[in-house]
């Protein structure tokens, strides 16, 4: 932990962590309101206020550890006109989130590019880069077909009904399966790292910008 503190890219995974998952969890509330839910809204929770959706516990593991959460945002399918679409759209919308602002530092990184640095500028190139990093990893991780994970959510609902109540029994044993792809490094080697990069590469080839190598 000590360790971890004294690194320098600490500072931006601090400042990068919250900003991400408040966007996540705020972009799930914002959608099922447009769909039709006021749950989200009713519970506080339609706001980028990181005390209506961060979790200390969730935080401290995220920033320390190699999973964590933020407060699940509350959605009831059945003030949406359609609720299995409705609960698909909203649970996507989270990931997704991560995947625009992952977009949006690569953006900023090739606009404001600058090859003389200097220290505002590394400051800045550094910030961007984490952003990146974790927020294509949120994507990512998010959309692991495991419950509880958006993923998991987001399967169930394109299952027919007689196999989604058997996925959602499945749904106990979700926490553990992570907890093995995510402390496991051979497991991570074939799940997250291979799809981390092809996304990372993905993004950047939009952009037309050779990435750099602070965030290799």
């Amino acid at each position: 932990m000590f360790q971890t503190l004294a690194n320098p890219m600490f500072l931006f995974t601090v400042i990068v962590v919250p900003l991400s998952l408040v966007i996540h969890e705020f972009s799930h509330a914002l959608t099922a309101d447009l769909l039709g839910d006021k749950t989200a809204r009713m519970a506080g929770r339609l706001t980028l206020n990181p005390l209506a959706h961060l979790e200390l516990l969730g935080l401290l593991m995220m920033l320390f550890a190699p999973i964590g959460w933020a407060k699940p945002t509350p959605v009831n399918p059945q003030y949406f006109k359609r609720p299995r679409l409705g609960f698909i759209l909203t649970a996507l919308a989270g990931p997704v989130s991560n995947l625009v602002l992952a977009a949006l530092c690569l953006w900023l990184l090739k606009l404001f590019w600058n090859p003389l640095g200097g220290a505002a500028w590394n400051f800045f190139s550094r910030l961007l880069s984490i952003g990146a990093i974790i927020n294509v990893n949120l994507f990512i991780f998010n959309l692991i077909p495991i419950p509880p994970l958006d993923g998991g959510q987001i399967v169930s609902r394109l299952l027919p009904l007689k196999w989604e109540y058997k996925y959602q029994k499945f749904a106990v044993y979700g926490p553990f399966l992570l907890l093995l792809v995510v402390m496991i490094p051979p497991l991570q080697g074939i799940t997250i790292l291979p799809l981390l990069r092809f996304t990372l590469d993905a993004i950047v080839s939009v952009f037309g910008f050779q990435v750099p190598p602070v965030i290799v």
